[in-house]
């Protein structure tokens, strides 16, 4: 794993397809209870914006150097209209169907001595007709691409994706999941499925030994037809299970600062190596090195190709 491979990053073409969001930060002061409640007072010094959910990940697929379209659905509404312009900033192409009977979903976090105080929520699942047309343009985007991520927040944006991954088989070209929820069978023929650790033991169960999870990741990886499953593991790193082999990745964090949007690197991370010609292995060495770094920054945060280039 060299240069090279990093240099191939800007001819890569990844097409991101989940749910998108809006993170806000509001970031303050505190030095007082409120007399109302037994709340802290926060006085908001600063605010920021940042593209969330597969908004992030295609932001990530960007900030790598390849080039990367994003298809998703917003409300019409100011913050789809915000996150529309952030998306153009950071030189994603993106395709944002609007449905003004939705809101866009915003997640507000409040932040106050380095600390998160405070999370609040906006979302509005988009109608069944919005997807069915982000469904229309699938095909063509996926032409134009060498590789495709789906990312799925559960906020309905990919309801249609068992028609997805059937296209990008069909087309063959690799297709990358983030998972969510307790039902995988949606997932059935991905190229690769990057479920956390707590996540794949909501829908495996527990396991007292890395015996017992190599045993339960190839029965799910069989049974779901994957070429590959990677189990990220927070402090333990992450392992990649392919038929035959398993290849365990220890943690790269120096200090973990934020662990949020660190499955959005990942999932970014891979998604570019691959598409540059890299094999599964070293496209999850690369994943577990920009995992280590985006867990020192604050919020959804992105890594550069100049940082991980430094790092290895």
């Amino acid at each position: 794993m060299n240069d090279a491979l990093l240099d191939r990053f800007s001819g890569a073409r990844v097409l991101v397809v989940g749910d998108v969001m809006l993170d806000r930060y509001w970031f303050g002061d505190v030095s007082r209870i409120s007399p109302e409640a037994p709340v802290p007072v926060v006085l908001v010094g600063r605010t920021e914006e940042r593209p969330g959910g597969a908004a992030n990940v295609a932001r990530g697929v960007a900030a790598l150097g390849a080039r990367c379209r994003l298809l998703s659905v917003t409300g019409d509404d100011e913050p789809g209209r915000r996150l529309s312009e952030l998306l153009k900033d950071e030189g994603v192409e993106a395709v944002l169907h609007r449905d003004g009977t939705i809101d866009t979903t915003v997640k507000l976090r409040v932040i106050g001595r380095q600390q998160q105080l405070l999370r609040i929520d906006f979302e509005t699942a988009p109608s069944h007709e919005v997807l069915l047309s982000k469904l229309s343009d699938f095909p063509g985007l996926l032409e134009q691409a060498d590789l495709v991520i789906l990312s799925d927040y559960g906020k309905g944006g990919l309801r249609h994706i068992e028609s997805m991954i059937g296209q990008c088989r069909r087309a063959g070209k690799p297709v990358l999941v983030d998972p969510k929820g307790e039902d995988y069978r949606r997932y059935r023929g991905a190229t690769l499925l990057t479920p956390n650790k707590s996540e794949f033991r909501q829908v495996a169960g527990s396991w007292k030994s890395d015996t017992e999870l190599a045993a339960k990741a190839e029965k799910m990886r069989a049974e779901l037809q994957l070429d590959a499953l990677l189990v990220t593991r927070s402090e333990e790193g992450m392992t990649l299970y392919q038929p035959g082999r398993v290849t365990h990745e220890p943690t790269r964090a120096q200090e973990v600062y934020d662990v949020s949007g660190a499955g959005d690197t990942v999932i970014a991370t891979l998604g570019v190596a691959l598409a540059a010609g890299a094999d599964m292995a070293d496209a999850v060495r690369l994943a577990n090195r920009a995992a280590g770094i985006v867990v020192g920054k604050l919020g959804t945060a992105v890594v550069h190709r100049d940082e991980l280039r430094q790092s290895l």
